[in-house]
């Protein structure tokens, strides 16, 4: 499989033409064109031409393209999805998905249409009983007609629904967030951390970010082009990181060491595990190179 860096995933507005030119700019590994919370009700069938032409036109070099259709219950998603079906953005983001049925229905659809196969879909994890049935919707990833790919976590929807406090450190959050991470990567897809609110915050921002990375994000969405910088620092490996992953890998590689699960290095006892970890490290650190 692939191993695609998604550090940086920006949201911008479908109905405004000049932030999607704009993005085509940007240091994003990735951009969400958004029909859903950032496009009123009167502009949602302008923003969804547009959207759906701007991607047929490319230009938007090795960023990842996703667009965000509005939620099934929403009168504007059957049209919504039928759009980005027929523009084929790398994926297709759908919010508030609470199950595997949802996921299952929206597979069918996309088949029914005959949606280029490059086209995954991607869900917003952003509703309390989404929590509670997080394991199965990240199962839904193993039926290869939902092409369920990643999850981008919804913290703003999240603590609406639940009354969470958003706070520094996102205590109330914490087992949600770890849960979900654990749910994706135990069915091998990626995950988003939420939106950082505060832009003129960039401590915050930073902090954030790094609990991320803890976490095991494999990168954060963001509401604002000064975020992309020190997002992706956050979720890079730094020098010191991949030189330590290589010098792993190659012990492991060494012809006495490649029936062992454990070896020496620097001292250290190091698992044959880690040294898996190692690889993706720097799989990861040379598609950032590459890009």
């Amino acid at each position: 499989m692939t191993i695609r860096p998604r550090r940086s995933v920006l949201y911008m507005p479908g109905s405004n033409a000049r932030a999607i030119e704009k993005a085509k700019t940007l240091a994003a590994d990735g951009v969400i064109l958004d029909l859903e919370d950032s496009v009123a009700p009167d502009a949602k069938e302008a923003a969804r031409d547009q959207v759906a032409a701007a991607v047929k036109a490319g230009g938007f070099g090795r960023r990842e393209i996703f667009i965000r259709v509005n939620a099934v219950d929403t009168p504007w998603h059957a049209d919504d999805l039928a759009a980005a079906a027929h523009a084929a953005p790398d994926a297709i983001l759908i919010p508030k998905v609470s199950s595997p049925e949802t996921l299952e229905m929206i597979g069918r659809r996309l088949l029914d249409m005959g949606t280029n196969h490059k086209t995954r879909i991607w869900a917003m994890i952003e509703t309390p009983l989404a929590l509670f049935n997080i394991l199965s919707i990240a199962g839904a990833a193993r039926d290869s007609e939902t092409r369920l790919s990643g999850f981008v976590m919804g913290t703003n929807d999240l603590a609406k629904d639940t009354r969470a406090r958003l706070v520094p450190g996102r205590a109330p959050m914490v087992g949600w967030l770890a849960n979900c991470v654990a749910a994706a990567h135990i069915h091998g897809i990626d995950i988003l951390d939420g939106v950082y609110n505060d832009i003129g915050n960039s401590d915050g921002f930073m902090m954030e970010c790094v609990q991320g990375v803890e976490f095991g994000f494999d990168g954060k969405t963001l509401i604002h082009p000064n975020q992309i910088e020190p997002c992706n620092k956050a979720f890079s490996p730094t020098e010191d990181e991949i030189a330590q992953a290589r010098k792993m890998i190659a012990a492991f590689d060494l012809p006495e060491n490649k029936s062992k699960g454990v070896v020496s290095i620097d001292g250290r006892m190091v698992e044959r595990l880690h040294a898996d970890m190692a690889r993706r490290t720097v799989a990861i650190a040379e598609a950032i190179a590459a890009s």
